[in-house]
C-alpha cells in the first residue's frame, strides 16, 4: 500500500498537464491590469491635451482682439469648455489676463477675467518669462487648470490636477484693451 501510494505521488509530481492554465492564471490579472491601466493613462493624457489646446484657443481668440469685455471673453470659455468635449468641462478653470513690461522690466496686470479662477488685480506683477516681451510690449496670458477624475480610481486614486499657461501677443493692435472689466 505504502509503495503504491509513493508511485502515486511520484506521478503526480512528474504529471505536466495543466501547468500552462496555472502560468495564466497567475499572469493574466497582472496582464489585465497593466492594459486598463494604459488604457486610463491615455485618456488621462487626452483631457490634458485638450485643457492646452482650450488654453491656448482662448489666449488666440483674445489676442485676434483690439477690445474685449467681460461677455466675450465669457464666451471664449464656452469655447474652451466645447473643445473638452467628450471630457467634462465642469472642472475647467480658466483666465485671461493682460499683462504689460513696464520700463523698470516688471509684468504688470491690465486687466484679467476669470472663471473658477481668481482675478487678478490691475497692477499685480504677473512675471512672464525671459526674452517673450521687451519693455513697453504687452501680451495675452491664458491660463488653465482642470481636475481629471479617472472612471476607474482604481487605476488613478483621487483627481488628477492639470494646468497650463500660454502666451499670446496681440494681433491687431500693441495691446489688448478690456475697458469694462471690473478693476479689484
Amino acid at each position: 500500500m505504502l509503495i503504491i501510494l509513493r508511485r502515486r505521488l511520484r506521478e503526480l509530481i512528474r504529471d505536466e498537464r495543466g501547468v500552462s492554465a496555472v502560468e495564466f492564471a497567475i499572469i493574466a490579472p497582472v496582464l489585465i491590469a497593466f492594459y486598463l491601466g494604459l488604457a486610463e493613462a491615455c485618456q488621462a493624457y487626452m483631457a490634458q491635451k485638450r485643457m492646452g489646446h482650450a488654453t491656448a484657443m482662448v489666449a488666440d481668440l483674445t489676442a485676434q482682439e483690439s477690445t474685449v469685455n467681460p461677455t466675450t471673453v465669457g464666451q471664449f470659455f464656452a469655447i474652451g469648455g466645447l473643445i473638452m468635449k467628450p471630457y467634462s468641462a465642469a472642472t475647467l478653470n480658466l483666465r485671461v489676463s493682460s499683462v504689460t513690461r513696464d520700463a523698470n522690466g516688471i509684468d504688470k496686470v491690465d486687466w484679467s477675467v476669470g472663471r473658477g479662477m481668481t482675478v487678478l488685480r490691475k497692477g499685480t506683477v504677473l512675471p512672464i518669462p525671459a526674452g517673450v516681451i521687451d519693455n513697453g510690449q504687452s501680451i495675452v496670458v491664458s491660463e488653465a487648470a482642470y481636475d481629471y477624475d479617472s472612471p476607474v480610481d482604481y487605476v488613478m486614486p483621487g483627481i488628477t490636477r492639470f494646468s497650463h499657461i500660454y502666451y499670446l501677443r496681440p494681433r491687431t493692435s500693441e495691446k489688448t484693451e478690456c475697458p469694462t472689466c471690473p478693476i479689484s
